[in-house]
């Protein structure tokens, strides 16, 4: 089964915003991600995809433990030491990304969309919802530039009700 990925793009304070809600099974996320694997240099393996595949599928954070036991269940294996090394890749390339509520790895539904991705966890119904803004990306690079501080990499992650479960 396959989904349509509903991407909702806002203009605020003349911010791009991207949104993304998405919650079956998408082919053509995968093929984006090998395509994105392949032009950086790296072979789309079939365990590589395998993990790929679990995580779009899945929809929620998963661990490499996790992971491992869905292929168990289909049948398949891989080493949890190679699941660990494949994300790890798939983060560097903004593939998956890891939750800091679960330690767990989504895969990353905006794709090649600017700015650091966050995310808001529904602490009731567990719905995570990715966003991006380019904007916030450089306001905190400069509020940690001005603290004398160089920053790589951004970690941030919302918890909270969503819309429904506010209802």
């Amino acid at each position: 089964m396959t989904r349509i990925a509903a991407r909702l793009f806002l203009i605020a304070n003349c911010n791009i915003v991207a949104f993304s809600l998405s919650f079956k099974y998408n082919a053509a996320m995968i093929r984006d991600s090998i395509r994105i694997l392949q032009a950086q240099g790296y072979k789309a393996t079939k365990p590589r995809k395998l993990v790929l595949e679990i995580l779009e599928e899945m929809g929620k954070p998963l661990s490499p433990y996790d992971i491992q036991g869905v292929l168990r269940a289909r049948g398949k294996y891989l080493n949890h030491v190679t699941i660990y090394r494949i994300l790890a890749l798939l983060c560097r390339l903004n593939l998956t990304h890891k939750m800091l509520s679960s330690g767990g790895f989504v895969k990353c539904s905006l794709n090649a969309i600017e700015g650091c991705h966050r995310f808001m966890v529904c602490q009731q119904c567990g719905t995570i919802q990715e966003f991006a803004d380019k904007e916030l990306c450089r306001e905190e690079n400069e509020f940690a530039q001005n603290l004398g501080f160089y920053t790589e990499h951004h970690l941030s992650e919302f918890s909270g009700l969503c819309s429904r479960c506010r209802k």
